[in-house]
């Protein structure tokens, strides 16, 4: 099913969609992203240059990169990303941490509506939560795709600071081979100190 721009037309001018990347991984922040663009325009793009537009999950990695190029160069288009560290992560739960990322990725954008992917966010209390957002509302969908490759792009400046972990790889997810890693060399500085697998290998 494709995406449309019906929600956004539900909520009129100026409108902005926001997702989130990196909530399960067990090191690196976690990221929002924010995007409007005026709803005249976004027609226009639903039917050309964002026609490719979808949740991030059901894209390669090489469309993605491509499409948040295309996102961001976008004449009109307004975005962010924004994130929450490990330390804010561990300080305030993997949750309240993904809405800060979402509250400052808004904040940068401005719009006064807004669609934002999930369960409602207590930080922007004035959002339509969408379930499966990112499937259905283009904005929505192009946050999506603004927070992932920006979140992977990060796990490669992990990569290159603490080799050996494999962040390249599985981005920080808790896979086998993280958790070997995680066993062998202990938590880097970019760990989730909170997080289960990361305490069990302080132990």
């Amino acid at each position: 099913m494709a995406v449309t721009i019906e929600l956004e037309r539900e909520l009129g001018d100026p409108v902005m969609g926001i997702d989130e990347a990196g909530r399960g991984p067990l090191a690196g922040g976690v990221y929002a992203a924010a995007v409007s663009v005026p709803l005249a325009f976004a027609a226009e793009l639903l039917v050309g240059a964002w026609s490719e537009i979808n949740d991030s999950k059901k894209l390669s990695e090489k469309k993605r990169e491509r499409l948040a190029e295309v996102i961001k160069t976008t004449p009109g288009c307004r975005w962010a990303v924004a994130s929450a560290s490990p330390k804010e992560i561990d300080e305030l739960n993997i949750l309240n941490a993904t809405h800060l990322a979402m509250r400052r990725a808004a904040d940068e954008v401005g719009a006064e509506h807004i669609l934002v992917d999930g369960l409602p966010v207590k930080t922007l209390p004035q959002a339509r939560s969408v379930v499966k957002g990112d499937a259905k509302s283009l904005l929505i969908a192009a946050a999506s795709i603004l927070a992932k490759t920006s979140r992977d792009a990060d796990c490669l400046r992990l990569e290159r600071l603490y080799p050996g972990y494999g962040f390249a790889q599985h981005k920080g997810y808790p896979t086998p081979s993280h958790i070997a890693a995680l066993a062998k060399l202990g938590p880097c500085p970019e760990h989730r100190l909170s997080f289960g697998p990361v305490k069990s290998a302080i132990q």
